[in-house]
């Protein structure tokens, strides 16, 4: 935790009570979706700010369809039909291209995501509890791990950690199976108290010594490659009492014979979260995730604290929690608003959510598979590959003391976030049989008053900035519009024109490249890089 000496705001979780307008609306939505959509925003608009907060955490866990496969022309596999689900078959000989099939599948599930917060939260976890697919290699196991995260992202944050202790990618990323009493591996006990749990704040204070304890605690535990089974290997368990320290008032976790021994893991657990701060190092990392990268003396007192009671006193229970947060003047605190640099998923994925980039259907699944894959490497390309992040920690851009945020930006990212969001906005990358393109017409369509060059300006950097832009940089974009003449009909008799005769090659080319051009400068400003 890094506690700053500097103040930004006085504000804690007392409920807004400031404009419920489209700005307020549009900051909910780029914290809690992946880019900001026209029809979610007049959507949410239309509700109070507690319906829109109760809705947004009203979440669906209904199983979605599971990744299929896509892959048999370039990879033939012998048990799976082309177009049916993989995710039952443990072949290890098609893993590598079913870890992409199932990337981008995920990239499915967020592009086309509801209202509710879940794809956020899913991501949120999947860094929290940081797997990487190129390590426990089996597609299998990463399809589960995603489908633990997805079916309990709202839910109860102690059960969560015993699930994921127990997730066969978990166990094999962090050693679990080859924890044995003869030779305990201390690698995810330590992560267990470091990252998951206990954090590394100054009130965690657990030693080398519970981490060994720890370590014995989880012995015996295997996985079986064939099904994905997890079990409970008696033989391999260390049943000697584990003794932890003073920090944990010298708690003793008494060792247990046969199938017993799997209650260990109950009692070290308990022994845990009986301590403060676990409440508070998950409250902090929420609200890294979810409003501002520093936490500051005033924050820690008026947020952290106050929302850690509230998780401690709902059995760690997640969605009361972001209940409170999403409804408190912090969040909506100005101070908040458009001060997060976006992580290449915000930017990739929102912006094809934005624009509501053409991506085939089912029906064409190889090339939307393509599509999505090929957003995934783009993300992949600006540090920010799905399903592999860079280590146990997560990605840096959430934890790394000063940086934090601004380590999705450098000389190298910039750049190829820049040509990326060209290349949406002009020519489109070819995937299959489809072009994966920004179509500028049917995103103009939806705003509401393409016609006036002023108010299409308006509405775009509502929609697409988080800060406003200078007089100067308007003027640029509507002489965009107007191929550099002076008067505003130019545009408006353009775009009239058009929409009275939308068949009409000519016509529609005049307005569309203009608006690939405006769309591709507010794309390069650095407002846009903002959430």
């Amino acid at each position: 935790m890094a506690v700053l000496s500097k103040t930004r705001t006085n504000s804690g979780i007392s409920t807004y009570s400031g404009p419920w307008d489209r700005s307020a609306v549009i900051h909910l939505l780029r914290r809690v979706h992946f880019g900001v959509t026209k029809e979610n925003i007049d959507y949410f608009s239309n509700l109070t700010q507690a319906e829109a907060v109760s809705e947004i955490l009203n979440i669906d866990y209904n199983v979605p369809s599971p990744p299929i496969n896509d892959y048999n022309e370039r990879n033939p596999d012998p048990n799976v039909n082309s177009g049916e689900t993989w995710v039952n078959d443990y072949n290890g000989q098609l893993n590598n291209v079913r870890r992409r099939s199932f990337k981008s599948w995920w990239v499915g599930q967020i592009i086309n995501q509801d209202r509710t917060i879940r794809e956020k939260m899913v991501l949120f976890w999947h860094n929290h509890f940081s797997t990487q697919s190129a390590v426990y290699s089996w597609a299998n196991f990463g399809y589960q791990n995603h489908q633990l995260l997805r079916s309990s992202c709202l839910k109860n944050f102690k059960s969560l950690v015993k699930d994921v202790t127990l997730d066969p990618a978990m166990l094999i990323y962090l050693n679990g199976e080859r924890n044995s009493k003869s030779a305990p591996d201390e690698n995810y006990s330590r992560e267990l108290q470091e990252l998951f749990t206990l954090g590394k704040g100054p009130e965690s204070q657990y030693t080398e010594a519970d981490v060994i304890a720890g370590a014995k605690v989880l012995t015996g535990w295997r996985v079986n490659r064939t099904n994905g089974d997890v079990y409970f290997q008696n033989s391999r368990h260390d049943i000697t009492d584990k003794v932890f320290s003073s920090y944990y008032n010298n708690y003793t976790v008494s060792g247990k014979t046969g199938q017993e021994g799997t209650a260990e893991l109950d009692d070290m657990l308990n022994m845990i979260f009986a301590k403060n701060e676990v409440a508070n190092h998950i409250v902090r990392k929420l609200y890294r995730w979810f409003v501002y990268y520093e936490i500051d003396v005033n924050t820690e007192a008026n947020v952290i604290k106050p929302l850690a009671n509230i998780f401690r006193n709902n059995g760690y229970e997640i969605k009361p929690v972001l209940q409170a947060l999403f409804n408190s003047e912090h969040f909506f605190d100005n101070a908040n608003r458009g001060a997060i640099i976006k992580s290449p998923a915000d930017f990739i994925l929102g912006l094809a959510r934005t624009f509501d980039i053409p991506i085939p259907g089912s029906d064409n699944y190889v090339t939307q598979y393509g599509a999505w894959n090929r957003l995934r490497s783009s993300a992949s390309l600006t540090q920010q590959d799905l399903g592999d992040p860079p280590s146990v920690s997560g990605w840096p851009a959430y934890y790394q003391i000063p940086q934090f945020h601004e380590l999705w930006i450098n000389s190298d990212t910039i750049s190829n976030r820049n040509k990326i969001s060209d290349t949406l906005a002009v020519n489109g990358y070819i995937v299959g049989s489809t072009r994966l393109k920004i179509d500028p017409l049917h995103f103009a369509k939806k705003l509401n008053n393409a016609s006036d060059p002023n108010l299409l300006i308006n509405e775009l950097i509502e929609i697409m900035h988080t800060l406003d832009v200078d007089q100067n940089q308007r003027e640029f974009m509507k002489s965009i519009l107007l191929s550099g003449q002076v008067n505003d009909d130019y545009w408006t008799q353009a775009w009239n024109e058009y929409l009275n005769d939308q068949n009409n090659t000519t016509k529609a080319n005049i307005v569309s490249s203009r608006l690939s051009s405006l769309y591709k400068y507010l794309m390069n400003l650095s407002e846009f890089q903002l959430s």
